[in-house]
């Protein structure tokens, strides 16, 4: 991978860790799974599935939990026991990206073009290819990478990254610690169209899109701007690759959004709400604070806080679990009706 951790950097991020053997091993300079990991490499258990691995595992350090006690390490291997070994991990990975992925120096490349009415704040890279418009605000610290796009009036905080080719079209306004990955469209115009006869007249679309702190959104996602108004989303909302957010919709705070979900306007997201991949909205619903929407739903009725709807058109999971048994059985009931038919 090219990266070099010291253990003892390692033991810093993990609290209340606890050691069971021994390595001659000072540094982590490799990731691996527990069967495929080699000398050197951190390997980990996370998922109970795996558990048996661990035994014939050749990794140098292991992050194993708390109460694993199926084997012990072998000459030249460390276990490091913790309450939750994934979070853990997630941990050291942030200290290894910070090794793999370094931000380049503070500055504007000089194949970049930076509108003169700009103000750029310290700290500040952007990327060659990249475009600053005219009265755009950039914070401390954020990282712009190559063949950007940031429109007029745009404001960005601090310590934002926007991967290559994300596109920040005029009057968003993006909060601070937001990460925007490549392809992400923020301000696109929504998609609206008024009927006159038989064509379609195009309805101009005249709002923003404001994104609040420590939101994170993936790659080729794309967030319409409002017809009027804003497009908001919550602070500390997590949006996966390839989702369609549509104009002037408000998504709260705390959100997780899987990919390829479908949002049409005017849907009304409260705190703390989690959608499976591929889930589509209809326009103009409220969806309530922590309801759980699972992969491929189809919403078409508000939903209320707390609800937990799977199936399309969504029902009651556990409604839609007892349908979905009841189907099963349907072959060999139309096969009992068709023997009776017969025998009357």
């Amino acid at each position: 991978m090219g990266f070099s951790l010291d253990l003892e950097v390692i033991k810093e991020v993990i609290p209340d860790y606890q050691i069971e053997g021994s390595t001659e091993k000072v540094s982590i300079t490799g990731i691996s799974s527990i069967s495929k990991a080699e000398e050197g490499d951190l390997s980990f258990l996370a998922n109970p599935k795996y558990r048996s691995d661990v035994k014939d595992s050749v990794a140098s350090f292991i992050l194993l939990p708390i109460d694993y006690s199926d084997s012990s390490p072998k000459v030249n291997q460390l276990f490091i026991k913790t309450e939750n070994p994934s979070r853990s991990l997630a941990k050291i990975c942030r200290l290894i990206y910070g090794e793999l992925f370094l931000k380049p120096p503070a500055g504007i490349n000089p194949l970049a073009s930076v509108h003169e009415n700009t103000a750029i704040e310290k700290g500040v890279s952007v990327g060659p290819f990249s475009c600053v418009g005219e009265g755009a605000r950039i914070g401390k610290n954020t990282y712009i990478e190559s063949h950007c796009h940031i429109g007029d009036n745009v404001f960005i905080g601090e310590d934002c990254h926007l991967y290559p080719n994300v596109k920040l079209l005029s009057n968003c306004q993006i909060g601070n610690g937001v990460h925007l990955n490549s392809g992400v469209v923020i301000g696109s115009e929504g998609y609206g169209f008024e009927q006159v006869g038989t064509s379609h007249e195009k309805i101009p679309h005249l709002g923003k899109v404001i994104i609040e702190d420590d939101v994170e959104i993936g790659a080729n996602t794309c967030v319409d701007r409002a017809r009027l108004e804003e497009t908001r989303i919550g602070e500390g909302t997590k949006i996966d690759n390839l989702v369609q957010i549509g104009h002037n919709v408000r998504i709260g705070k705390g959100c997780l959004i899987v990919a390829q979900v479908g949002i049409a306007g005017s849907v009304v997201f409260e705190d703390g709400v989690v959608v499976g991949g591929q889930a589509g909205f209809a326009g103009h619903l409220k969806i309530g604070k922590g309801a759980k929407i699972a992969g491929q739903a189809g919403i078409t009725k508000n939903v209320e806080a707390g609800a937990f709807l799977k199936g399309n058109p969504a029902l009651p999971v556990q409604l839609a679990h007892k349908i979905s048994v009841l189907q099963r059985k349907l072959p060999d009931l139309f096969k009992r009706i068709a023997q009776d038919s017969v025998a009357n």
